[in-house]
């Protein structure tokens, strides 16, 4: 992929919008146990509930924090934030 032109700024990409998800744990699952899954079962994931969940942006860690809720929707506070550097480098696959 070539090199973005020297001339684009961040102030000009400032408004594009980006899908921004939050990284909770994962688990690997038997397909077994991925056809047996009821209401109200529950999937432990690897992460421990104190552990700071991440923010990701174009398969990249931007941020992480803690889980809370705001106006009645899950939302995070941040605790950490990566370089601008490499959060405009989440956005390089963009273009």
């Amino acid at each position: 992929m070539p090199d973005a032109p020297e001339n684009i700024t961040p102030q000009l990409l400032e408004d594009i919008e980006l899908e921004a998800t939050l990284q909770f744990g994962s688990r690997e699952l038997q397909l077994r146990e991925l056809l047996g899954l009821s209401p109200g079962d529950i999937v432990e994931l690897n992460r421990h509930v104190s552990e700071p969940v991440e923010l990701v942006v174009a398969d990249r860690v931007v941020a992480r924090g803690e889980v809370v809720v705001d106006v009645g929707n899950f939302a995070l506070r941040i605790t950490e934030v990566a370089t601008p550097q490499l959060r405009l480098e989440s956005i390089r696959c963009l273009f």
